[in-house]
């Protein structure tokens, strides 16, 4: 979410911060540009700063669509002197956009052919017998579906699901009334949060993890690939999952006169759906093999980049014909991208690359140098909580364009590795569990008008305490085994 949403005080006092907002901006802009005492810095790298701060203040806010605000480095990073036209618009074109672009393009081809339907209907009606597993079975698939979608779409797909489950299994009095209560809230919770832990799994399931790879090429010279990724998140997605499962439920929802529930629901709508079509088998066998080559694709004996792969999965779809005389997408279905999102990368990455070529990040790295007195450990665990905490009311796309640049410097200043910091900033601006502005996942359920704010706020402060825990031990522990370099 963002800022932009209205604040209630006790004397139901309103702020729009995007009035705010949008004066802010450029008054932090003409405040540090043109009082360089305050900085200190030459005016190169004072002026990528005076822009960055402008930039980020309206995606906070969302003084303008978040898109529109992503193409303000194209003009502002020359016009200031921070760095040339080239580098300020080279960074949209940036490999990591086209791969998210394909990505885009092929969840855009699921959906068409309703095949994520039967994908999470298959395992519904694979594992739901009872009412905890029937959650497992909802969790489990939106997580899946997650890893290639959008978490806000995902959840979004799922949400009518969850709610015709409810509605069966009142409907058929499984349980009783109280029961029925713990069910229904925790099902509604595990598509939030499943939607958002699923995405941490892959560099293209979570826009803050797509941010880190792409200003680890930016910055640093170097390629993580889906595989390298992978092999980290999934981790982190799994023990998260596990997690949420038990809590969800064995602790917050527990149902205690729990008995057989048909898992025929699923059955029911896997029977509608028919036999898999032409089209479906195109997609899933596109989707499996664009997936197997991402994860496997560096054992090939020829070099294939994640983007490589991504469109060319993408464009498959343009060429292969459906059975109802056109092709599995045209160009019309293009109009469900998310054209905004790849804006929003191509912002990020421009800054990324002005704070690299005008030396801001080591100006960042000076500052932050005195950190170093303190444990890297409990570096992390600040760290953190405080990004997770950020992300609790603001978007998780201007937490991780903002400070993952900064992260660079930080890991600079205190002498780690910076993926570590990086992977902090990236998986904890994605787990925001608490308010129902923090997510479009959290956002949906919500609406369906089953669950308390207080519901949500209780179990969302356990799970993002568990995803603090979870996080500093992935970038404690795991993140030197597999995603050093």
């Amino acid at each position: 979410m963002s800022l932009r949403y209205y604040l209630r005080g006790e004397m139901n006092m309103r702020i729009d911060f995007r009035k705010i907002g949008m004066g802010l901006g450029p008054l932090l802009f003409v405040i540090i540009y043109f009082v360089p005492a305050l900085t200190g810095l030459e005016a190169s790298p004072r002026a990528v700063l005076a822009v960055t701060a402008w930039v980020a203040t309206w995606w906070i806010t969302e003084a303008l669509p978040i898109p529109a605000t992503s193409l303000l480095p194209i003009f502002l990073l020359p016009l200031a002197g921070g760095t040339d036209q080239a580098t300020a618009t080279m960074a949209y074109g940036n490999p990591i956009v086209f791969m998210y672009m394909g990505g885009f393009t092929i969840a855009l081809g699921i959906e068409k052919w309703n095949l994520h339907k039967r994908i999470a209907m298959t395992i519904i009606a694979l594992l739901g017998t009872s009412s905890s597993r029937i959650i497992m079975g909802v969790g489990l698939a939106t997580a899946f579906l997650s890893m290639w979608i959008s978490n806000a779409a995902t959840a979004l797909m799922m949400l009518p699901i969850a709610l015709a489950l409810i509605k069966e299994i009142k409907d058929k009095e499984f349980l009783k009334e109280d029961s029925f209560q713990k069910f229904a809230k925790g099902l509604l919770l595990t598509v939030a949060y499943s939607a958002s832990i699923g995405g941490l799994a892959t560099i293209v399931g979570s826009v803050p993890n797509a941010a880190l790879v792409a200003v680890a090429s930016n910055m640093l010279g170097q390629e993580i690939t889906f595989a390298d990724w992978f092999t980290f998140g999934i981790i982190v997605t799994v023990i998260l999952l596990v997690v949420l499962y038990i809590y969800i439920t064995k602790i917050k929802f527990k149902v205690t006169d729990e008995g057989n529930i048909s898992s025929g629901f699923a059955r029911e709508q896997l029977k509608e759906l028919g036999p898999m079509s032409t089209e479906e088998k195109f997609v899933l066998t596109i989707f499996s093999l664009t997936g197997l080559l991402w994860i496997f694709g560096g054992f090939l004996p020829f070099e294939l980049s994640d983007t490589t792969i991504s469109m060319l999965g993408a464009t498959t779809l343009f060429v292969i014909p459906n059975t109802k005389g056109g092709r599995l997408l045209d160009w019309f279905d293009m109009k469900g991208l998310s054209w905004g999102l790849l804006l929003l990368f191509g912002g990020g990455l421009s800054l990324a690359a002005a704070f690299e070529s005008s030396g801001l990040t080591v100006w960042f790295g000076d500052i932050l140098s005195n950190l170093d007195r303190f444990n890297y450990l409990l570096i992390l665990i600040i760290l953190t909580a405080t990004v997770l905490f950020m992300t609790e009311i603001m978007s998780n796309t201007a937490v991780s364009n903002m400070l993952m640049p900064i992260s660079v410097g930080l890991a600079a200043g205190i002498g780690v590795e910076p993926y570590g910091i990086m992977a902090v900033v990236a998986l904890a601006s994605s787990c925001a569990f608490m308010l129902p502005i923090s997510t479009p996942p959290n956002a949906a359920v919500f609406g369906a008008d089953l669950l308390d704010i207080e519901d949500m706020m209780k179990a969302g402060f356990w799970m993002n305490m568990v995803g603090i825990v979870v996080i500093v031990f992935a970038v404690y522990v795991l993140q030197p085994i597999f995603l050093s370099y």
